[in-house]
C-alpha cells in the first residue's frame, strides 16, 4: 500500500504528515490525534482498512511532538495555535472536502474548530473518546479516584499538594489508573506502530493539560463548548469504552447535545476502543463513513 509522507511549513516550524492511499478516490479521513503530545502513531492501526474505504486516511504529529518541529515558544501550547496548524495542514493538503476522527485532545480540537470557525467542507465528524468540558472531566476521574483505596487517594492528594509528581508512589497509582481506565503497555504482540518508540510532547502536555489527567491547569483547563454543542451540525458519530476516561456520563452529554449524531459504547474498551475492541471499531467505522461520499 502507497504511504506518502512530508513536511509542512507552518510559522516558523515543520508539521510532518503521513498519507496512507493517497490515490483514493473518496473523501479523505483526517486523524486528530491525543495529548497533546500524543504523536499520530496508534492511528496507523486504521492503515488495514484504508483500501476498503477507498479513502486516503491523512495523519500528523502536531507541533510539538513526534516528528514535527520540537523546540518553540511553549506560550504557542494552546488551542488557538494547533487550531492555525490544523487549518494550514487542510490548506496545503488541499483538504476541501473531509471526515475528521478527533481522539481525546483531538476530539476536543475537532469540537472547536467546527464551533468557533464554522469551517466548509466537513462532510462527517467521529468524536473518539472526547470531552466537551475540562471541568467535567475532572470531576470524573475524581469520581473514580474516590472509589481507590483511601491510601491511593491519599497519595494522589499530597502529590497535588506538594507539587511533588515525581514521586515514585504516586506514578505507581498514576500508572495503575492510567491502565484501568487508558490503555495498558505494549505487548510484543500488539502492532508495531504502538511498540514503537514516540517522540512525545511532555512538555506540550505539561502546559497545555497539566501534570496528570485529573488535574488540568493549563491553557485547556478553562476548555468548555458544552453550551454550544447544539452548533454543530454535521453528521457525528460518537464512540467511547465503558471504562473510558471519556466515561459514558462524558460522551452522553456529546450524544444528548449534539443533534445529529450517533453513539457507539463499546463494552470492552478504556480510552482506544480502536485498540482494545479493534474488529469492532473498524467494522463501525467502516459502516459509518459509508453512509458519505
Amino acid at each position: 500500500m502507497r504511504i506518502q509522507e512530508g513536511y509542512i511549513d507552518f510559522k516558523n516550524y515543520k508539521t510532518y504528515y503521513r498519507i496512507t492511499n493517497p490515490q483514493a478516490k473518496k473523501y479523505p479521513l483526517l486523524f486528530l490525534h491525543g495529548g497533546p503530545g500524543s504523536t499520530h502513531n496508534y492511528f496507523e492501526v486504521f492503515d488495514e482498512i484504508a483500501e476498503e474505504l477507498d479513502r486516503p486516511l491523512v495523519m500528523y504529529d502536531q507541533i510539538g511532538c513526534g516528528k514535527s518541529s520540537m523546540e518553540l515558544d511553549s506560550s504557542n501550547f494552546n488551542q488557538e495555535f494547533w487550531t492555525q496548524e490544523l487549518e494550514n495542514l487542510r490548506e496545503k493538503l488541499n483538504l476541501e472536502n473531509l471526515h475528521i476522527l478527533g481522539q481525546s485532545w483531538g476530539g476536543m480540537l475537532t469540537l472547536s474548530y467546527c464551533i468557533d470557525r464554522k469551517p466548509r467542507g466537513l462532510e462527517s465528524l467521529i468524536l473518539s473518546s472526547t470531552l466537551s468540558s475540562a471541568k467535567l472531566w475532572k470531576e470524573e476521574q475524581y469520581r473514580r479516584i474516590s472509589y481507590m483505596e483511601k491510601e491511593k487517594q491519599e497519595i494522589i492528594k499530597k502529590a497535588e499538594e506538594n507539587d511533588d509528581y515525581d514521586n515514585p508512589l504516586y506514578k505507581e497509582v498514576v500508572d495503575e489508573f492510567m491502565e484501568k481506565y487508558s490503555a495498558s503497555s505494549p505487548k510484543e504482540s500488539d502492532p508495531e506502530c504502538l511498540r514503537r518508540n514516540k517522540n512525545a510532547g511532555r512538555i506540550a502536555y505539561i502546559k497545555s493539560w497539566g501534570q496528570n489527567e485529573f488535574m488540568p491547569t493549563g491553557t485547556l483547563s478553562g476548555f468548555d463548548y458544552t453550551d454550544r454543542l447544539s452548533e454543530i451540525k454535521v453528521p457525528s458519530l460518537i464512540t467511547s469504552g465503558s471504562m473510558d476516561l471519556s466515561s459514558p456520563y462524558i460522551s452522553k452529554i456529546l450524544f444528548d447535545n449534539i443533534e445529529n449524531s450517533k453513539w457507539e459504547l463499546f463494552q470492552y474498551s478504556r480510552h482506544m476502543p480502536f485498540i482494545d475492541e479493534r474488529k469492532k471499531y473498524l467494522k463501525v467505522l467502516i459502516a459509518w463513513l459509508d453512509n458519505f461520499k
